[in-house]
């Protein structure tokens, strides 16, 4: 079934953003907020990286003097802070946000104002955060900003608070993509998409995001109270006045060790998508996969003090943390074999985004073996704050959770451009960013051992460290090397690389049934579902539901288990009053920094200009369903 070029036509008239410069800040389609979310995030990346390789830099010979220690303990902290709050959880919703709605045949995402919102406010955010490190005012007390070093006795000035501001800037806007991704999920999907059709990456979001829900409340609350100290005076920290400095690393690792699989567990969608596809096979064991992410996130949350064996807490209590951090490898090794059955009974297709997929294995099976090490006190009370440390880190997120980003960005750029990435590119980029990985941090865990602290700016000759550090230097210059690549590679690829089509790959799911890229409105006619895998079931295509309005932003509304259809709603137009109220919001929150009157000035034009957005004007209405909807 197909629907007329009219009303195609007009489908894309009303889903698309409005046109101009003010059209440009009111856009809210969700493919235009994810990508604007995906080009800012991978934007802050290469800052990241950038600073990361002047720390290398700096540390790559004795007395190293490119850096001096204040610069260096704000490249240090802006690296930390970027890359956990401005890159790896974002870029996850970033590309959830385009994605999920096309995998479970939604025209659109749920809160689609509040989509936008929540882009703006982390733009704003991270934007704050580099103009304070422009200006030399950048944070100085590290990405974790322990107290008391991070409190207004040891860190006067406003580096700290800039700091603090960021946390509250992302995770706010964490929290609201969260609802917007779960309502989206469990509210939108096509009919007979139920609970057991899902696509493994939606599930991966699903569970990723009620994790925000519960661990970014932590160390929102944790930022709050350290600025309080700092501004108004309270003392949640001071233990001379009854406060307690142990508190920020219970409230900050609550958070800090869920966000490692917030960091983790979207990647594992992605393994799932490419494996299929380039296996050619469904993936094995769909129920345990599920039942595996789940634990994954329970566990999740009873690991907190596995980063705080140093502290003086009772050993009996660090038994159970260290039985946790060794049962949370199980349900990851069931994935695992999961995605070797599947490998080893389909016909493979060795392309870029497998290759991405099969170094996962490698680095992430080095990185958990080093973490089970860490899960021993004992030998934790050694390595801590040590380099093996930052080994262990670097394989765990980069090994989990970058490599198979990468392989992500190979397999649906076509979806996102109409175009395909260079394959002999990709493979260069691949090679060089495997080995560069591998040469840089894998000698840290050697400094570790040999008793090289980590944040330290420059080290003596007589240590012996000056050898493995030039090697990491090495590998560090050659993962800018394929970054660059990879950027050339998606600059020219375009413009000029092959055309695509709607399904290069041979892929199962609904989002490689429609045009590359997209139509504005997803779908024009929206799909029914009968099965996990709709473009390889007997027919090729889904059948369709009819009687939506082409006119209005109208979409379906179904049941939470089952996806059977219960109404249809009006969705709101665009609107500029999202972006207002982000800059709104943010001059009320870098004005608190100043002084604690801007909290109550600021809210006034928030108040205006949020209760424009939300001012009624009609075009949010409910409708049951009619006959005519059902297939």
């Amino acid at each position: 079934m197909s629907v007329s070029r009219d009303n195609a036509h007009i489908l894309e008239q009303t889903w698309s953003d409005p046109p101009g410069i003010i059209g440009w800040f009111a856009a809210i389609n969700h493919k235009t907020i994810a990508k604007r979310f995906m080009v800012t995030t991978f934007i802050f990346f290469l800052l990241g990286g950038l600073l990361a390789l002047a720390i290398r830099l700096q540390l790559a010979l004795p007395n190293g003097k490119l850096l001096s220690a204040d610069k260096f303990n704000q490249v240090f902290t802006m690296h930390g802070s970027t890359m956990m709050f401005l890159f790896a959880v974002p870029v996850m919703q970033a590309v959830a946000t385009y994605l999920v709605p096309l995998m479970i045949g939604a025209r659109s995402v749920a809160f689609p104002r509040m989509n936008a919102f929540a882009y703006w406010i982390f733009t704003m955010g991270g934007i704050m955060l580099y103009a304070a490190f422009f200006f030399d005012i950048g944070p100085d007390a590290g990405w974790f900003a322990y107290v008391p070093l991070s409190g207004p006795q040891y860190s006067p000035g406003k580096r700290v608070d800039f700091w603090a501001q960021m946390i509250t800037y992302t995770e706010l806007s964490a929290l609201m993509e969260a609802i917007v991704l779960i309502t989206t999920i469990l509210k939108m999907r096509a009919p007979g998409m139920t609970l057991n059709r899902m696509p493994l990456f939606v599930w991966t979001i699903l569970v990723t995001n009620f994790m925000v829900l519960f661990a970014m409340p932590a160390v929102m609350l944790a930022s709050t109270a350290l600025i309080t100290d700092r501004l108004v005076g309270t003392h949640f920290y001071n233990p001379a006045l009854g406060g307690d400095a142990l508190l920020w690393q219970h409230l900050f690792w609550f958070f800090g060790h869920p966000e490692v699989y917030l960091i983790f567990i979207p990647p594992l969608g992605f393994m799932s998508s490419i494996i299929a596809t380039f296996s050619r096979r469904p993936v094995v064991g769909y129920p345990a996969m599920i039942l595996a992410v789940i634990a994954t996130a329970f566990f999740a949350f009873g690991l907190w003090v596995h980063h705080m064996f140093a502290t003086n807490l009772p050993e009996l209590g660090k038994t159970f943390f260290t039985a946790a951090s060794l049962m949370i490898a199980i349900p990851t090794s069931v994935q695992i074999f999961c995605w070797i059955a599947t490998l080893w009974t389909g016909r493979i297709n060795f392309k870029t985004p497998l290759l991405f997929v099969l170094a996962f294995f490698v680095i992430l099976l080095l990185g958990g073996l080093t973490g089970l090490m860490l899960a021993s006190v004992s030998l934790d009370y050694q390595l801590h704050d040590s380099y093996f440390v930052v080994a262990h880190l670097h394989y765990v997120l980069l090994g989990g959770a970058v490599f198979p980003l990468f392989g992500a960005f190979y397999y649906w750029f076509p979806k996102f451009t109409g175009r395909m990435l260079s394959e002999r590119l990709g493979r260069w980029n691949f090679w060089l960013f495997f080995i560069g990985f591998n040469v840089a941090f894998f000698p840290m865990h050697v400094l570790g051992l040999q008793g090289m602290p980590r944040r330290v700016y420059t080290y003596p000759s007589e240590m012996g460290w000056d050898k493995l550090n030039l090697v990491a230097t090495i590998g560090a210059l050659t993962i800018a090397l394929s970054m660059l690549l990879f950027i050339v590679n998606v600059l020219h690829s375009r413009r000029h690389g092959e055309i695509a089509g709607n399904d290069p790959w041979g892929a199962g799911t609904l989002e490689w049934s429609v045009a590359s890229p997209p139509p504005m409105a997803n779908f024009h006619l929206v799909p029914v579902v009968h099965g996990r895998y709709p473009l390889w079931q007997e027919g090729g295509s889904p059948r369709h539901v009819t009687g939506l309005a082409n006119e209005w932003r109208e979409v379906l509304i179904t049941s939470v288990a089952d996806a059977r259809v219960d109404h249809r709603l009006w969705l709101p137009s665009s609107t500029i009053w999202a972006f207002l109220s982000a800059v709104a919001t943010t001059v009320l929150f870098v004005g608190s920094i100043f002084t604690p009157w801007a909290v109550v000035w600021g809210a006034v034009p928030v108040a205006i200009a949020a209760t424009l957005w939300f001012w009624p004007k009609h075009d949010i209405i409910e409708r049951r369903v009619d006959s005519e909807l059902l297939p």
